[in-house]
């Protein structure tokens, strides 16, 4: 399921980790035994069309945080692996400098049984 990148720096590091996986964790100043517990690949990421319920975007380019709205109603365990996703590639493709919000409207607390862990640093910020 690999796949070799096209752009010639990729490559060079493509080939580089493929063949001395150790050496990209000593660059992170881990030792470089942590290689062989993982595997390393080039992967390819399909983008789907995301659709974000609302965004309330700051008028005449102020300085305030543009809020992301998700309206949820039904339990759904991937509800902020699918907000993340989907206010990053807003993010990226629109390239605004504010700061951001990400807000679930649910009718209950008990309708949020979305999976926090590992947005943790989210919900703290």
């Amino acid at each position: 399921m690999t796949q070799k990148p096209k752009v010639k720096t990729d490559s060079i590091f493509y080939r580089l980790f493929q063949e001395l996986p150790s050496i990209f964790f000593e660059l992170i100043g881990n030792a470089p035994e942590t290689a062989n517990i993982y595997q390393f690949a080039s992967v390819e990421v399909k983008q789907t069309a995301l659709r974000i319920d609302g965004v309330f975007l700051p008028i005449q380019d102020q300085q305030v945080p543009i809020y992301f709205v998700e309206v949820q109603f039904q339990p759904d365990t991937e509800i902020y692996w699918c907000l993340v996703s989907e206010i990053s590639l807003y993010l990226r493709q629109n390239r605004r400098k504010n700061p951001w919000r990400g807000v679930v409207i649910y009718p209950r607390r008990d309708i949020d049984i979305g999976e926090k862990e590992d947005f943790i640093e989210f919900f703290h910020s």
